[in-house]
């Protein structure tokens, strides 16, 4: 995972890749999706239901719940802390989420009513992939960021014994934790490893007993070597998405001409040894929303042709690949670098920066070329919150009325075969549009080894601490 910036769940990320266990282990979760089926399941939540096709939800708490310092974890504590998710000086990633809620309601101690600016019947998929699904105590969080940083107060099953930036955060159990007798484990011990192949030494050495993975390679060597591995199933992937907003790529020919130039399978083997699954489709073979709609396409000829077209017209395609500080990212601009070195009238550059210059360049969508993603379970979140116009999380700029449209019919249509034809129309407008180098299918998950039980994921890659239990 990437190192936190803050203990502030507004500074967390639900995925995989990021700060999920953290989070789980500090604020526990109100619910979780069922990774096989993706129907919501209930934690300190007991029910987020709508009865008016998702205009209006109510949010039910199991009674008494309490943070860690005793103090009540309730409604009141469940709208503040959603509502200051939508303030853009906080820069969470789950302000996505966060600004379709247009009010929250404290209707008893137990008992939100959420009205949304629009109404979405699938938002409880949303609630899950963010941080709107960890609450954290009002008054420390008054307190200011470095007071809640050295003493964060959530309910989670893990309360914080010592952060040593840029090495580990150290947890230990929460003896109040509402679900007694979880967590069966004493303490916890995170630390970031952004480079892969010393992710796989410190678990192949049984150094660490779990590791979020996001390369393919070391799944596989983790299986070679003995070692158990879980990865949530998704449709969509990620994607070295293209900046709609200015140029080169705010012309659709310079995009066409990129996805065409590159061949997916070189990339594959340069960044991922060949073990990587390129999305071939939006949608793999077994989900109900598959449609046989080629995502990625590979035509040197075609590509040269729109390079040159470009030049003689004074724009000569030249942009810079932005890269996070991982093995994955720096080895993916620079294998697109390199094929785009065969071709006349593009220039491609690879910038490295840290996480926190990544997030705040992405955040201020000052990139031409960035690792992105949609990655979907049900649908809606993941290609709604990606390639909606109106979306904050829309980082690429995609902006197409027939897009738009088609993610609507998919959000409220109220069969399978409805909810199908409209994403069947999502796929061939992003497959038009040029979005970027779907390159792989993403791998939210985790390895273990053979005496860490009770691994359990959602939503996308997120473990739940509290069911960790080691076996000797």
């Amino acid at each position: 995972m990437g190192e936190p910036r803050s203990l502030d769940p507004a500074a967390l990320s639900n995925t995989w890749a990021h700060q999920a266990t953290l989070g789980n282990a500090l604020y526990g979760s109100l619910m979780i999706n069922n990774d096989e089926t993706y129907e919501l399941e209930y934690k300190m939540a007991t029910d987020f239901s709508t009865t008016d096709g998702g205009k209006t939800f109510t949010l039910a708490l199991q009674p008494d719940l309490k943070f860690s310092d005793g103090t009540p974890l309730d409604a009141a504590a469940v709208k503040f802390n959603w509502d200051r998710l939508k303030d853009p000086a906080l820069g969470s990633t789950t302000i996505r989420q966060a600004v379709q809620i247009e009010a929250t309601e404290v209707i008893d101690p137990a008992t939100v009513r959420v009205t949304m600016v629009k109404p979405n019947p699938q938002f409880g998929q949303a609630v899950v992939a963010g941080a709107l699904n960890w609450i954290a105590s009002p008054a420390a969080l008054e307190k200011g960021q470095q007071s809640f940083d050295e003493n964060p107060i959530g309910a989670g099953p893990f309360t914080l014994a010592n952060w040593m930036r840029q090495n580990a955060v150290e947890l230990e159990k929460n003896p109040a934790y509402w679900d007694a007798p979880k967590p069966y484990l004493d303490g916890l011990t995170i630390r970031t490893v952004p480079d892969s192949n010393q992710r796989l030494n410190t678990m192949s050495t049984a150094a660490a007993e779990l590791a979020s993975e996001t390369n393919w390679s070391n799944i596989h060597k983790a299986e070679d070597g003995g070692l158990s591995y879980l990865v949530s199933s998704t449709g969509g992937g990620q994607v070295a998405g293209m900046n709609f907003r200015r140029a080169p790529f705010d012309d659709e020919r310079a995009r066409r001409a990129v996805s065409l130039a590159i061949d997916l399978e070189a990339v594959n083997t340069v960044v991922y040894n060949g073990d990587g699954e390129i999305p071939r489709t939006l949608f793999p073979e077994d989900s109900p929303f598959y449609a046989d709609i080629p995502i990625g396409e590979t035509d040197s000829e075609e590509a040269q042709r729109l390079f040159d077209e470009l030049a003689a017209e004074g724009k000569p395609v030249a942009f810079t690949f932005l890269s996070y500080p991982t093995t994955e990212s720096r080895t993916l601009g620079e294998a697109i670098q390199a094929q785009l070195s065969a071709f006349e009238n593009v220039e491609a550059r690879v910038e490295v920066v840290d996480y926190a210059v990544a997030t705040a360049r992405a955040g201020a969508r000052d990139f031409d070329m960035i690792v992105s993603s949609a990655i979907t379970q049900d649908p809606d979140y993941g290609l709604t919150m990606a390639f909606d116009s109106k979306s904050t999380g829309n980082f690429l700029g995609v902006n197409d009325p027939e897009l738009d449209a088609a993610l609507d019919r998919g959000r409220f249509g109220e069969s399978i075969e409805e909810r199908k034809e409209a994403y069947e129309q999502v796929q061939q407008r992003i497959a038009d549009l040029s979005i970027g180098l779907w390159y792989t299918r993403a791998v939210p998950g985790v390895i273990y080894g053979s005496d860490l039980n009770g691994v359990q994921l959602y939503t996308l890659g997120s473990p739940l601490p509290e069911e960790f239990w080691i076996s000797n």
